[in-house]
């Protein structure tokens, strides 16, 4: 027969898991909620920061954790430019777009243009005490939309059309 060992096989492993995996029982799953629970800051009930929020705080919180916080500011300053420039002023403009720091605005005559060119730098304080996340830094008032074959991002050097219209 062979010999009995003094510590038993099951022994000797119970022992090696044990000091492997550590010696606490794991207990139940509330019991690991529970333990989980009282680890983690603020778990218990009535400590500071349980209580709920208003839904516009979240509102702020979550649009600043996504990044949103800048094109919507852009896109509000868009719709209320009455506010901004006067009803006047915005009878005879509109906004069209804000690229690269630039806010584009698209007046109906030249003379409008050249008379919101002189009131830029009072707009454009205006702008950014109301909406400092939008990123403008400057205006760019363009008169109504006219065909032109001098200046433009697809023009070409050379005389361009002269006689062409025979």
């Amino acid at each position: 027969m062979p010999e009995q060992p003094s510590e038993s096989e099951s022994l000797r492993v119970y022992q090696h898991f044990r000091e492997v995996f550590g010696g606490q029982p794991r207990g139940t799953s509330a019991a690991r909620a529970r333990r989980r629970a009282r680890e983690r800051p603020g778990g218990e009930p009535f400590t500071p920061g349980r209580d709920p929020k208003p839904l516009g705080a979240a509102i702020d919180g979550l649009t600043t954790q996504l990044g949103w916080a800048a094109p919507l500011s852009q896109h509000e300053l868009l719709s209320s430019w009455p506010s901004i420039a006067g009803d006047e002023i915005a009878a005879h403009s509109e906004p069209v777009t804000i690229e690269h720091g630039v806010l584009q605005v698209r007046c109906e005559s030249t003379a409008w243009a050249t008379q919101l060119r002189l009131l830029r730098a009072d707009l454009v304080t205006r702008i950014l005490d109301r909406y400092p996340d939008a990123g403008v830094e400057s205006i760019r008032f363009q008169g109504p939309d006219a065909p032109t074959w001098k200046r433009g991002p697809r023009s070409i050097p050379g005389r361009g059309p002269r006689d062409t219209y025979g």
